[in-house]
């Protein structure tokens, strides 16, 4: 087993501790890891100062974070969704809602639209890895049991960010991917496209457009 494994359940216990007793920044002096008149907090074993501030700049939002959560609010959708390649679209309206959580640190995004005439609920989570250097996702809806999980990327001007996610075809009983694509139009606009793997052909499609405007 890798050391990285077995040091990550103990920095995250003592940034946690850190945490839980109001500390934002890092601090170098052990001793400052306490208010006054409350006992020093020890460090566990062979720790430093410096092995404590690491992990809690690890821990501390940033700039990518800071861009996840511009998409907060309320945003409302049109819809077109592809059931498989060269069929009609399936038009229909949607409600997306975004909010910042754990004090900035993921956005969670709950959506609300229709799908094959049926009400279709989902939930996403989307944060920036401090330590790995990469935006992380993922995606759960009402229309199946599995998670969807994956990474993105963000374009050099910041204004599109491309998702590919990993799950599991309910038809091929294999894993499949799904690329999702979005791009800020506007101030307060935005488009949604989603790529999925034809079952039946094996080759990539466009299955969902959406063109979002905030509301609030």
């Amino acid at each position: 087993m890798k050391r990285g494994y077995l040091l990550l359940p103990a920095c995250i216990g003592v940034v946690g501790l850190a945490a839980a007793l109001g500390f934002s920044e890092p601090q170098k002096d052990p001793k400052a890891l306490a208010p006054a008149g409350m006992p020093e907090m020890k460090l566990p074993p062979g720790w430093t100062a410096e092995d404590m501030q690491t992990c809690m700049m690890a821990s501390t939002p940033g700039k990518m974070h800071e861009y996840l959560a511009k998409a907060a609010g309320k945003w409302s959708g049109k819809c077109q969704n592809w059931m498989a390649p060269g069929t009609e679209a399936l038009v229909s309206d949607c409600v997306a809602t975004s909010t910042p959580v754990m004090d900035g640190r993921f956005v969670k995004t709950e959506f609300a639209g229709e799908m094959m005439g049926m009400p279709f609920n989902g939930f996403s989570l989307n944060g920036y890895d401090n330590v790995g250097q990469k935006f992380q996702a993922v995606w759960v809806d009402n229309m199946t049991t599995g998670m969807m999980v994956g990474t993105g990327e963000l374009s050099a001007d910041g204004k599109t960010m491309t998702w590919n996610y990993q799950t599991n075809c309910p038809l091929t009983k294999k894993p499949t991917t799904m690329r999702e694509i979005e791009t800020i139009t506007g101030p307060n606009s935005k488009t949604l496209e989603m790529w999925g793997i034809d079952p039946k052909s094996g080759k990539e499609y466009k299955c969902t457009f959406i063109e979002f405007k905030k509301q609030s």
